[in-house]
């Protein structure tokens, strides 16, 4: 993301989108939305692993084979998100004081 982009912000609702328009990183908004990714990220990894726990014990069907490809991509989805991260411009160091000043 460049300086002139907006930043999707990781609100849920509704159906429509936040942005947040600034020109430089670490303000209080970024760290709160960075917070909050790593939040979502860690829940979602927390709902991956239940359901690797749940899944074999259900009968198959097509709401098991529905479960199934939603737990692969709520698996994958931290991980693209990682990779990304990752090809950021900033430095793993800006990250971590961004998110833990």
């Amino acid at each position: 993301m460049t300086a002139d982009e907006p930043r999707l912000l990781p609100r849920p609702g509704e159906g429509k989108h936040s942005y947040l328009i600034t020109d430089h990183h670490g303000g209080p908004v970024s760290r709160l939305a960075d917070a909050t990714e790593l939040i979502q990220l860690h829940g979602g990894n927390q709902l991956v692993d239940h359901s690797i726990a749940l899944l074999p014990d259900e009968p198959p069907g097509d709401l098991r084979y529905l479960a199934e490809r939603l737990t692969e991509a709520l698996r994958d989805a931290p991980r693209i998100a990682e990779s990304r991260g990752r090809r950021l411009k900033h430095s793993d160091q800006s990250w971590a004081a961004a998110v833990h000043p």
